[in-house]
């Protein structure tokens, strides 16, 4: 048996013979409720990437990139030239820089050649960007 309380607005509250009360209200109401706390989940992932990027960013496992660069990246370029290039580096630089010679670098630059994961390590460390911008 459910006794009847109070109606608040389009609301009405219940009591069931348990004891519980219970809230019944409009079918329109309860699908407002159900958008709005999906609304609201939404928001707080959201938040939550934005905070995980945000820290990311900080320690350095994720960089920001112009549209140029990215574009480049998207089209196929080697991933170490693009980045060279942005940095503003010369060949010679990033070979001294990772203890390679310069037409070691040219090689891998052009495809002929990939280098060890060591290598790219250092390639990373040298240009400033997570390692996983440079391997495919």
């Amino acid at each position: 048996m459910v006794k009847a309380g109070t109606a608040k607005g389009n609301v009405q509250f219940i009591r069931t013979p348990g004891g519980d009360d219970l809230a019944v209200l409009p079918r329109n109401e309860y699908d407002r409720l159900v958008a709005l706390a999906a609304e609201t989940q939404g928001d707080v992932a959201a938040g939550r990437i934005v905070r995980s990027s945000t820290r990311a960013l900080r320690e350095g496992r994720e960089i920001t990139l112009p549209k140029a660069v990215a574009d480049r990246l998207a089209n196929g370029e080697n991933a170490v030239r693009v980045i060279r290039d942005w940095r503003g580096m010369i060949q010679g630089e990033l070979a001294v820089a990772v203890g390679i010679s310069q037409n070691y670098l040219s090689e891998i630059e052009t495809g002929r050649r990939k280098g060890p994961a060591e290598l790219q390590k250092k390639f990373a460390r040298a240009l400033g960007v997570p390692v996983d911008l440079l391997i495919d």
